[in-house]
């Protein structure tokens, strides 16, 4: 059994690491797949304004954006700050949370209404609104 467990995270691991890292998320499987997630958010540094981000907007601080590794951009998004349960609505405009368990990236105004300016990464949750790939919104 444990070698099992060990081969499918070997596998699992090998199949990530191939991954590009700004392909767009399969189409019509998001809301359907996604239901909420629980992890580790991070948010960006203020440095990276005007950067391009994946989808080719410039990174702006002030907008309600993030960044995921698989949701197609223009996803809606709520995240709730799971300690102090702030949330906001988030726009998908980029891909990314490169950390370990991290599920997503979120932009200076949004890390200052969920309150985690001073923390840095906080245990949050995150649910899709509206897809923009033609999914269904989850409720």
């Amino acid at each position: 059994m444990r070698a099992c467990t060990c081969t499918a995270l070997l596998l699992a691991c090998a199949a990530a690491a191939g991954a590009q890292p700004s392909a767009p998320a399969p189409s019509g499987l998001v809301a359907e797949t996604m239901h909420a997630l629980e992890g580790r958010l991070t948010y960006y540094a203020r440095r990276l304004a005007g950067r391009p981000t994946a989808s080719g907007e410039r990174f702006d601080p002030d907008q309600m954006t993030m960044a995921h590794m698989t949701l197609p951009f223009g996803t809606l998004v709520r995240v709730t700050n799971v300690l102090n349960q702030r949330s906001v609505v988030v726009r998908v405009n980029d891909r990314g949370a490169w950390g370990a368990s991290r599920i997503g990236d979120v932009s200076t105004a949004a890390a200052r209404e969920l309150g985690m300016l001073g923390r840095g990464i906080v245990r949050a949750q995150l649910e899709v609104l509206h897809a923009d790939d033609g999914a269904p919104a989850l409720r």
